[in-house]
């Protein structure tokens, strides 16, 4: 792997780990939310998921390796 391309993965990672700390973050608050933010919590979620969803697409188009880059 080349130098450049070592720091997208490494960036994609990054991101990765990110958003899933994110997704876990809010599943665990919404044990404990109230009315009002459980909608806020869900849309939040499905956000999230929308966009695992499209960066999974995206790697198999181009022929990434998704363990690599955490997906």
């Amino acid at each position: 792997m080349k130098n450049g391309e070592a720091a997208y993965v490494q960036f994609l990672q990054d991101v990765m780990i990110t958003i899933h700390e994110n997704i876990r973050e809010l599943k665990e608050r919404k044990g404990f939310a109230e009315t009002d933010e459980l909608t806020y919590i869900e849309a939040k979620l499905i956000t999230y998921h929308e966009v695992l969803a499209m960066l999974r697409m995206s790697a198999d188009e181009f022929g990434i390796n998704r363990r690599e880059i955490g997906l």
